[in-house]
């Protein structure tokens, strides 16, 4: 979507909240009805205050979305406030309807009767479904609100072990830890940043790989947590590739020329976290005599920039070679790799950030991003082919995390018995 388009899109949303705006109004004076004249003006105009402020705050944010910065964390902890009460004023107002229709029901029963009541043909409001609203809609309101302050920081640990046949015996068991989209133009607590980190080191893996999305416009975002991922070690190196977002494809520039650069810069950040950044090319990594081969290639995925050349990753890798690919967006996968004449054996992707939202138990899996892409977390296979799709380290836009938390992927690589 263009800015333009995100532009109208939020000012439609805006419209949308003004209307709930009067409808929650209501709903909140039935519950106040007994209550002294500071009580309900402070509920009530301080209600509408907050929400105006909130919805004007989100207006300088979408109209200077545009800018050479993008979005700061500022700006983000707006738009996701904002989210929070729009959903919060949603469920408040749907109890609300529900009830206003029982109203009506019972109002034209009467009308037909002529049994006027003794507020009229439509009895009122009454305050238990206020009430009701209420509780109902302090369930979203609470879980955005864990989301921004404490989810969007709760790293998990996935831990996949993956069985090959042709597997060399030599690495039976190698660890490989990847990150993905760590976005850190969004960040707005290192030290939670930090622990994150520690938690992927404290996974001791031979291998650590990132796959793309290292800030969300502009190499500079980057830069205060250099000494923070710089920390990432292991033992057979750390490698990375380049995601969407790395291009500088959503804010504007003043030249081609800046833009250029500001990849070039973003590229040698990634030399100065201890990266090698896998450019369309493969590396091999040796163990006791044996090989498995670590390709890298840049973004390709549907709907968005597609520069990646995998012929190009592969050339030198034989066909029989045991390999692990780097790609960040899963759509490569699902469109490309699985049906690529080379065997590859695991692709490592992200993008997806699960959303940001959703539910992941035992018995349901679901996030809204599954309507747009048909593998958004966790493994896939096809042809003893695999994919791993990370949820993400950071964060865009929603500053926040429910239900689908930040991800820290251990990948175990075992021999399987013939």
């Amino acid at each position: 979507m263009r800015h333009g388009g995100i532009f109208k899109f939020m000012l439609i949303l805006m419209g949308i909240s003004f209307l709930l705006d009067w409808y929650v109004y209501h709903g909140l004076k039935t519950l106040v009805t007994d209550k002294s004249t500071l009580t309900k003006n402070i509920v009530l105009w301080g209600y509408l205050l907050i929400s105006i402020i909130v919805t004007l705050l989100l207006f300088t944010v979408t109209s200077g979305s545009v800018s050479t910065r993008g979005m700061s964390p500022r700006d983000m902890w707006i738009l996701s406030i904002f989210l929070g009460l729009l959903v919060t004023k949603v469920v408040f107002v749907q109890v609300l309807f529900i009830g206003d229709i029982s109203r009506l029901i019972i109002g034209a029963v009467n009308l037909l009767r002529d049994k006027p009541g003794v507020e009229g043909y439509i009895p009122g409001r009454r305050k238990f479904v206020s009430t009701t609203a209420l509780a109902l809609a302090a369930v979203p309101f609470g879980s955005f609100l864990y989301a921004i302050f404490k989810g969007k920081y709760d790293y998990k640990v996935h831990r996949q072990t993956l069985y090959f046949e042709d597997l060399p015996e030599a690495f039976d068991g190698f660890t490989i830890t990847q990150l993905s989209d760590i976005h850190s133009g969004s960040f707005d607590n290192a030290d939670a940043v930090a622990k994150g980190i520690k938690l992927a080191n404290d996974q001791k893996s031979d291998l650590f790989v990132f796959t793309g999305d290292l800030v969300n416009n502009g190499a500079w975002e980057i830069e205060p947590y250099i000494h923070l991922f710089s920390q990432l070690k292991a033992p057979y190196g750390q490698f990375s590739i380049l995601g969407n977002h790395d291009y500088g494809d959503y804010i504007e520039w003043n030249s081609r020329q800046e833009k250029a650069a500001n990849l070039d810069k973003l590229k040698t950040h990634h030399k100065d976290l201890g990266y090698r950044l896998l450019l369309d090319e493969n590396v091999e990594l040796t163990k006791d005599g044996q090989k498995i081969v670590l390709i890298g290639v840049q973004n390709w995925g549907r709907g968005f920039i597609q520069v990646g050349d995998l012929d190009k990753a592969l050339k030198g890798v034989e066909h029989n070679d045991f390999k692990v690919l780097l790609s960040h967006d899963p759509t490569h996968w699902e469109d490309v790799i699985r049906y690529h004449p080379s065997n590859i054996h695991i692709t490592l992707s992200g993008h997806t950030h699960g959303a940001q939202f959703g539910v992941e138990t035992d018995s349901v899996r679901w996030s809204p991003v599954k309507y747009r892409y048909l593998d958004w977390a966790g493994l896939a296979s096809q042809n003893n082919r695999y994919l791993y799709v990370n949820r993400g380290f950071g964060f865009l836009a929603f500053s926040g995390r429910l239900g689908i938390w930040p991800e820290i992927t251990v990948i175990t690589l075992k021999k399987k018995l013939a």
